[in-house]
């Protein structure tokens, strides 16, 4: 005697219904983060086009690995982490493209470009004077107005050891940027002396 099944079988699932539910969650996170992942870029790149680049790059990313994408408070600043490693790796390119064009300039020419004056107020000064990490952990709190927990996923370290580095990176900005206005006064009363 043949046994016949009596469980009931599951309609179909339609295969768009599944493919549209990460394509969903993407488009969600996509257009709730665009726009603070470009100004974090723009921020940190001299061409508006590399810019745009480097955000379709993270959002790629993002793309492809989707299931690491963290949920909610926690996306933005994943995707700052993800920016900021794809910045350093545009950065990298950047400097053997310069390397090889810099080379090239000097057995072609001789003839030096001027620079573009720099911001000079004492805060920029001081900014400035900032070893890189330090200047983009107070990157992160100024202009992007994260918190430590947020800074700790962009970064990939824990929150105490971004307390930490940011207790150490204000001082270090405190000291330099009231060691910048004795100078710039030094300066100036040297100037009137003369």
């Amino acid at each position: 005697m043949t046994e016949i099944s009596t469980r009931a079988r599951p309609g179909p699932v339609s295969e768009a219904s599944v493919r549209d539910e990460p394509r969903e969650r993407f488009e969600q996170f996509f257009a709730a983060n665009r726009e603070a992942v470009l100004g974090y870029l723009l921020r940190r790149t001299a061409d508006r086009h590399d810019a745009a680049d480097l955000l379709a790059d993270t959002f790629l990313v993002a793309w492809r690995r989707l299931d690491d994408v963290p949920p909610g408070d926690q996306t933005r600043p994943w995707l700052y982490g993800v920016a900021r490693r794809a910045l350093a790796n545009h950065r990298r390119g950047e400097g053997r493209r310069h390397a090889l064009a810099d080379r090239l300039r000097g057995e072609l020419t001789e003839q030096v470009e001027p620079q573009p004056m720099p911001d000079n107020t004492p805060a920029a000064i001081a900014f400035r004077s900032l070893s890189e990490p330090d200047q983009e952990l107070l990157s992160l709190v100024a202009w992007e107005e994260l918190d430590t927990a947020q800074i700790a996923t962009a970064l990939g370290i824990t929150r105490n050891a971004v307390r930490i580095r940011l207790h150490r990176a204000r001082k270090r900005f405190a000291r330099s940027l009231t060691a910048h206005p004795r100078i710039a006064l030094r300066e100036e009363a040297s100037h009137e002396d003369a």
